[in-house]
């Protein structure tokens, strides 16, 4: 579980810990250091920490602060990425060969040295171990036989990725901001390999250091994940080794908090600097306290609702139309998402190329009943759907379950955590599933490629998207979704992302909800706290306090 808390930080958890047991009615201590950060987050979706495996939202914000990649998303220009361990890259003439020249003198937080061995190790790991993030990279050709020639060192400063097709350079760097692609301390990691029986769960006849990244760290972010307890906390350490400008705090703590009114209750004594998790009163009501502030962000995350087509029910396009106008988005829109969320119906978020803007569906019961009687089912039918117990996730499924009722179908909400309502759906043994999908990489294949694609539908199918959970077997997508690919001319790129968003509005088994807008709320002495585009850009290095 990694190194021991030392006796401050283990009262300052056991204190968290306490609060959070009492709904944070009671301030835990007065303030919180003035070299600590101290966030109310609900993060039960965290399963590992291994950047090799991880593929939840809340890991991804943990492993973008202590994890560092060859490029990062440039928050000044989402069209664009900047270097991070890069210093610069090339794309050679024929556009497959990308050359990345390191920055010089970088250290793990181990103290070992940064070299593109270490980057051509940390892709031969992600692509070898397989895990649900790997298609991000294996999507370029890469496979377990020929990683370590398509991805492999020069020299200690230079890093040679080869791609199997001409795709658009913009996707290609947009890809390596995925956290997958973080780069690992190769010697460290290869202390901690475990020797395995090749299985469906390993390939190969080692870990790669899996078990261990489960909770362990090597990584030379601004900081180093010092420990994490599911379902309780985070914390994170400022890495003194680290080859950037330093964080500005000593350590971040975040305690999983999952109700707003506590969050907000705790935020007010003192006991938290942010708050993470607000719903709209409680966000408006911080809005409003002389003593706190407030941060918001249109975020890349869409919210839906999908259907899996091993229901026979749920696969009658009928059905999948009625549900889409079961939805009543202006109710959703002005009281469950007031200031959280916008409604938006299409796959893209806003703010990525190709985004359909456009809301054709509206909440008609009439409408609906007509649908359903023409798939046979005039009276309704009942269905399941699981659902995270976190907001605003469980009252959007309350309401769905109220409309739907109008049109005489009965739905059973089956409640769950992160972790197993999600286990569920990557299995594909739900009938309906309510989440969201944060965008791995701010291009919009990231989204098309989970939504409008799924190359082998079978249960043994190893490209597993969304598409592919919800059993949506769609070859005619999938093919047109490669297409875009391969398109250089940014504007005809954007018209077949249009016609694809058209296509899954009219006839598909995803209905979308709204676009988050995250926000946050803060003490008044934060500095430099600032929310990014996407869940991974959530950066805490620069925060500081008066």
């Amino acid at each position: 579980m990694m190194h021991k808390l030392n006796g401050r930080f283990r009262v300052l958890a056991a204190s968290a810990a306490l609060a959070m047991a009492m709904g944070a009615a009671q301030p835990a201590f007065a303030e919180t250091p003035k070299d600590t950060l101290v966030e109310g987050f609900a993060f039960d979706d965290i399963i590992t920490m291994d950047p090799g495996e991880a593929f939840e939202l809340s890991t991804a914000e943990m492993t973008s602060n202590t994890y560092s990649l060859l490029v990062r998303l440039d928050l000044n220009d989402t069209s664009k990425v900047v270097g991070d361990l890069a210093e610069s890259w090339t794309v050679s003439d024929d556009g497959l060969t990308y050359t990345f020249k390191l920055k010089s003198g970088m250290k793990f937080a181990s103290g070992n040295p940064i070299t593109a061995e270490d980057v051509a190790y940390s892709f031969e790991r992600a692509v070898k171990l397989d895990k649900s993030p790997a298609f991000i990279l294996t999507q370029f050709g890469l496979t377990g036989d020929n990683v370590t020639e398509k991805a492999k060192a020069a020299d200690a400063e230079t890093f040679v990725f080869t791609v199997d097709q001409p795709y658009a350079p913009s996707f290609v760097l947009n890809c390596l901001t995925a956290t997958v692609a973080s780069v690992v301390d190769k010697k460290l990691v290869l202390e901690h390999v475990k020797s395995v029986t090749p299985s469906h769960e390993y390939k190969y006849d080692n870990d790669f250091g899996n078990e261990w990244l489960k909770t362990g760290y090597a990584g030379s972010g601004p900081f180093k994940l010092r420990e994490w307890r599911a379902n309780e906390v985070v914390v994170l350490e400022r890495n003194e080794n680290f080859y950037g400008e330093p964080a500005k705090l000593a350590r971040v703590i975040y305690r999983h908090m999952k109700e707003s009114s506590g969050q907000r209750l705790a935020l007010e004594a003192g006991d938290i600097d942010v708050a993470r998790n607000l719903e709209p009163g409680d966000y408006e009501a911080v809005g409003k306290n002389a003593d706190l502030a407030t941060a918001s962000a249109p975020k890349g995350t869409v919210y839906y609702i999908s259907l899996n087509q091993k229901n026979e029910t749920l696969a009658k396009p009928e059905v999948q139309q009625a549900f889409k106008y079961l939805v009543d988005y202006d109710a959703i829109g002005a009281t469950l998402i007031k200031g959280i969320g916008e409604i938006h119906q299409s796959f893209l978020p806003k703010g990525v190329l190709g985004a359909l803007n456009e809301n054709p569906y509206t909440f008609d019961v009439a409408k609906a009943k007509e649908l359903l009687a023409k798939a046979g089912y005039p009276d309704g039918f009942t269905v399941t759907m699981d659902v995270r117990n976190t907001q605003p996730v469980t009252g959007v499924a309350e309401s769905f379950q109220q409309t739907l009722a109008q049109a005489g179908v009965k739905l059973e909400i089956i409640p769950g955590d992160g972790k197993q309502t999600l286990t569920k759906y990557r299995a594909r043994n739900h009938d309906m599933y309510i989440g969201q999908w944060g965008m791995d990489y701010f291009d919009p294949h990231s989204n098309a490629d989970t939504f409008t694609n799924n190359p082998d539908n079978s249960d043994e199918g190893t490209n597993k998207t969304l598409a592919w959970r919800n059993a949506w077997d769609v070859p005619e997508l999938s093919k047109k979704t490669k297409d875009a690919l391969l398109e250089r001319d940014s504007a005809k790129r954007a018209d077949i992302y249009k016609e694809l968003q058209k296509t899954v509005l009219e006839n598909s088994p995803f209905v979308f909800i709204f676009q988050q807008t995250e926000v946050a709320g803060l003490r008044g002495n934060l500095q430099g706290f600032k929310l990014g585009p996407s869940f991974d850009t959530n950066y805490v290095w620069n925060v500081s306090k008066e």
